[in-house]
C-alpha cells in the first residue's frame, strides 16, 4: 500500500558538502512546515517534504518540497 508521509531533513555541513541529519516525520504538511522552521535556526539548511512510501518495501518515492532554509542539495527522485 501507498501513501503520503511528510518528512523533515536537517542538513549539516561536511568535507564532501551536506549530509543529511536524522530524518523526522510530521503529521500534516503544516506540521512539516512548522517543525522546519523551528529548526533552521539551529543548522546550515532544513528542508520539509511530502514522499509517497510503499509499506511493504520502504521505498520513498516522488519527493515534493514543501519548504525549505538555507543550504540544501538538490532534489533528487
Amino acid at each position: 500500500m501507498i501513501s503520503q508521509k511528510f518528512i523533515i531533513i536537517p542538513y549539516k555541513k561536511s568535507r564532501g558538502g551536506l549530509t543529511a541529519g536524522e530524518m523526522r516525520q510530521a503529521t500534516s504538511a503544516a506540521s512539516a512546515e512548522r517543525i522546519a522552521t523551528a529548526m533552521a535556526d539551529r543548522h546550515p539548511g532544513v528542508a520539509a517534504y511530502s514522499v509517497m512510501v510503499d509499506s511493504e518495501t520502504g521505498d520513498m518515492t516522488s519527493p515534493a518540497l514543501i519548504i525549505s532554509f538555507g543550504d540544501i542539495p538538490p532534489l533528487e527522485e
